[in-house]
């Protein structure tokens, strides 16, 4: 299964950095990989959350509507978007690695038929992203 791996060490305790992660309607002071478009609605197990991911800053931004598969307090957040033929899968996890030190962990698997079609547009631009979030995350909690 092809996938995606970011990690990156935070100077914060992993609470501190769950509720940064988790508060959705505070992502626009740090976050600019993904959008939220309804901050309100917090994410539940089997709910679904309205999404936007802007892999390029001042790129196109692409809406989704994943479903919340896992929220294990503190230790991991996991979400499906899919579409017939291409999965994509999002996991978020967090590891502490000593005192008031966090390894933040963001993962993504593709799956599907469609994946060899969708993947090689979408790879470096994702990757990219996704370090972008991590460096983003780790100066918005180490700061707070």
């Amino acid at each position: 299964m092809p996938s995606l791996y970011v990690e990156i060490e935070i100077n914060a305790p992993k609470q501190r950095v769950w509720q940064v992660l988790i508060q959705k309607d505070q992502w626009l002071h740090w976050n600019t990989f993904l959008f939220d478009r309804e901050p309100a609605l917090p994410f539940e197990q089997g709910k679904e959350v309205v999404l936007c991911v802007q892999r390029v800053r001042g790129e196109e931004e692409t809406e989704f509507e994943p479903v919340v598969t896992l929220v294990l307090p503190a230790v991991c957040l996991k979400w499906v978007s899919a579409i017939p033929g291409f999965r994509h899968e999002y996991i978020f996890e967090l590891q502490e690695i000593g005192v008031g030190r966090t390894k933040y962990i963001h993962r993504e698997n593709f799956s599907g038929f469609l994946t060899r079609v969708f993947l090689p547009f979408l790879r470096d631009d994702e990757k990219k992203g996704m370090e972008r979030m991590a460096k983003e995350l780790k100066r918005y909690a180490e700061r707070s």
